[in-house]
C-alpha cells in the first residue's frame, strides 16, 4: 500500500484484537500493520485463555483514512476479531487538557479568613490605592490570556471559537510546562475587529500579557497594533512573532552549517500571511540579501494590482528584481526556501534547481510544502514543523520563554529587540560545536531553552540599548517596526 503522507503520533490508534493462541498470530498482526503502512509502537497482552489471546496493538498512521485502512487489513486476517479501535488523540482530549489548581490549601477557618473574607478586603483596598500592586498581589504577575476568534485554526481555516478551544488549551498547557506561566484560553464568539479589541481591553486587568492566537490575516495585524497601543501589558501574536523568532534561530544555525551569510542569500517565502509577513520583516531587519514573497496572487511584485496594504508593503520592500513568475521559478537558484503555506507545492526537482547547499524550511502542518524525504536528496539542510522529522521548528521554543522573560521584567510591551534576543538565545543553545544538517535547533524538551530565552528577553526589556545591532542595514530608513500601525505594517 502506497502511503504518501508520513505516519504520525497525531494519528495514533490502539486496536483491541482477539487472536488464536498460537505462536504465529501476534507476528501476523504486526506484519499486516506494517504492510499497511503503519508504524507499530506498542503491543500489549491484556487477556488470555487456553484458546485466545487479547492484545492492544498501538500504531501511528498517516491520517483517519489510513487508520481505517490499517484496521481493515487486520480485520481481513483469518481468525482475527477486532473488538475496538481507539483514537489516542481523542482519548487525550477527553474532558480537556488543563485545570485550575489553588495555590493555598484552605484547610482551616484561619486560612479561609485570610484568603477570602474578611482578610481579602484589605488586599482589595491596597490595590485600589495603588493599582500597580495587582502585579504583586494577584495572579496578574504570572498569568497570560490566550485569545482567539477561531478564524485561522492551525492550517484548517475558519473553524470558529469552540473548535479552536483544543488548540488554546494545548497552548496553555505548553505555557505551564515549558515556562511556568499560568495561561488560560479566551475564545471569542466574534470575528469583528472592533469587538475583539474592546473585549480584550476589558479583560486585560486580570492578565500580565496577551497571547493572540489563530486570528486570520490581515485582521490580526490591526488587532495586535491597536491592543499594543491601548494596553500597558505585552501583546504578542504568536503566529507572527513566535514563528519568526524560531525561523530566524533555525536559519542562523542552518547558515552556519552551509557557510553562508544572511546578507548574501536570496530567500523565497511561500505564504504572506501572519507568519510569513513577520518572518520577512525580521529577516529584513537582520539584513537579508533579498526575499521573494509568494502567495495566492503569485509572487508579490511592484505593479501587481489589487493588493491589500500588507501585501503592498511587501511588494515595495522585497523582490529586488521584481520577479513575477511561479513558485518553482522563484526557488530556482534561491539559497533558502521557507514555507508557511500549504502542502505539496514543490517537488524534489524544484529543490534540486536551488542554489548549491540550499536550505529548505517546509513548515506547513501536517503536510509540508515539499516531501522532506525528497527535499533531503538535494538540499543541505531541511526542516519541517513535524515532531517526527529532524529539525522541528516549533513555536514552543519561543513563546514560553518570551512570556516568562516579559512577566519577570514587568514589561509593558513586546519589542523587536526582544524578538532578536530570543532568536539568538535559541540558536546559541545548540552550540556551534553541536550543529549539523540534522541539528539546527534544540529539542523542544531541552530544559535550557526557556530559561535562556527568558533571560535574553528580560535583558532586552531592561536594557534595550545594549541589544546588538542587526547584521546589516535592512534597507529603507522608514522600515516599520514589527507591530506598528496597520496602515504601515501588514
Amino acid at each position: 500500500m502506497a502511503i504518501t503522507r508520513l505516519p504520525s503520533a497525531g494519528f495514533s490508534i490502539t486496536i483491541r484484537i482477539a487472536v488464536p493462541a498460537d505462536a504465529s498470530s501476534i507476528g501476523r498482526l504486526t506484519t499486516a500493520a506494517g504492510e499497511a503502512g503503519a508504524i507499530v509502537t506498542a503491543l500489549d497482552v491484556v487477556d488470555s485463555d487456553p484458546t485466545n489471546v487479547v492484545v492492544d496493538l498501538t500504531c501511528d498512521t498517516a491520517d483517519a483514512t489510513h487508520a481505517d485502512q490499517v484496521v481493515d487489513a487486520l480485520t481481513g486476517l483469518d481468525g482475527v476479531d477486532v473488538r475496538k479501535v481507539s483514537d489516542r488523540t481523542f482519548l487525550l482530549h477527553l474532558g480537556g487538557k488543563i485545570e485550575v489548581t489553588p495555590k493555598v490549601a484552605l484547610r482551616t477557618r484561619d486560612e479561609l479568613s485570610r484568603a477570602y473574607t474578611p482578610g481579602v478586603a484589605r488586599v482589595c483596598q491596597a490595590i485600589a490605592e495603588n493599582p500597580a500592586d495587582a502585579r504583586r498581589l494577584t495572579i496578574k504577575r504570572n498569568t497570560v490570556a490566550v485569545v482567539s476568534d477561531g478564524s485561522a485554526v492551525l492550517g484548517l481555516g475558519n473553524l470558529g471559537p469552540a473548535a479552536s478551544l483544543p488548540v488554546m488549551e494545548g497552548k496553555a498547557a505548553l505555557f505551564k510546562r515549558f515556562g511556568g506561566v499560568d495561561a488560560w484560553p479566551v475564545v471569542l464568539d466574534t470575528q469583528d475587529t472592533d469587538e475583539i479589541v474592546s473585549i480584550v481591553k476589558a479583560i486585560a486587568p486580570a492578565y500580565g500579557g496577551i497571547n493572540l492566537e489563530d486570528i486570520a490575516a490581515p485582521r490580526c495585524f490591526e488587532i495586535e497594533a491597536r491592543l499594543r497601543e491601548a494596553l500597558d501589558i505585552p501583546v504578542f501574536h504568536d503566529d507572527q512573532h513566535g514563528t519568526a523568532i524560531c525561523v530566524l534561530a533555525a536559519l542562523t544555525n542552518a547558515l552556519r552549517v552551509v557557510g553562508k551569510q544572511l546578507p548574501d542569500v536570496r530567500v523565497v517565502v511561500s505564504g504572506a500571511g501572519a507568519a510569513g509577513t513577520a518572518i520577512m520583516k525580521l529577516l529584513l531587519r537582520q539584513g537579508v540579501g533579498d526575499i521573494i514573497a509568494y502567495d495566492r496572487q503569485g509572487a508579490l511584485h511592484r505593479g501587481l494590482p489589487d493588493l491589500n496594504p500588507a501585501w503592498q508593503w511587501l511588494a515595495e520592500n522585497t523582490n529586488k528584481e521584481n520577479y513575477a513568475g511561479d513558485l518553482a521559478g522563484a526557488v530556482r537558484g534561491a539559497d533558502v526556501f521557507i514555507g508557511v503555506s500549504a502542502p505539496n507545492l514543490l517537488t524534489g526537482e524544484d529543490v534540486a534547481a536551488m542554489a548549491k547547499d540550499a536550505i529548505v524550511f517546509a513548515l506547513a502542518n501536517p503536510d509540508p510544502e515539499v516531501d522532506p524525504r525528497e527535499a533531503r536528496k538535494h538540499a543541505a539542510v531541511v526542516a519541517t514543523g513535524r515532531s517526527d522529522q529532524p529539525n522541528q521548528i516549533n513555536n514552543v521554543l519561543a513563546f514560553p520563554g518570551v512570556f516568562r522573560g516579559m512577566l519577570d521584567a514587568h514589561a509593558e510591551e513586546f519589542t523587536e529587540e526582544m524578538a532578536l534576543a530570543a532568536a539568538r538565545a535559541i540558536a546559541d543553545v545548540v552550540g556551534e560545536d553541536k550543529i549539523n544538517p540534522t541539528v539546527i535547533v534544540p529539542s523542544v524538551f531541552d530544559s535550557r531553552v526557556a530559561p535562556a530565552v527568558a533571560a535574553a528577553v528580560r535583558a532586552a526589556a531592561q536594557n534595550p540599548a545594549v541589544t546588538p545591532p542587526p547584521a546589516a542595514d535592512p534597507g529603507p530608513a522608514d522600515l516599520p517596526e514589527i507591530a506598528a500601525n496597520a496602515s504601515a505594517t501588514p
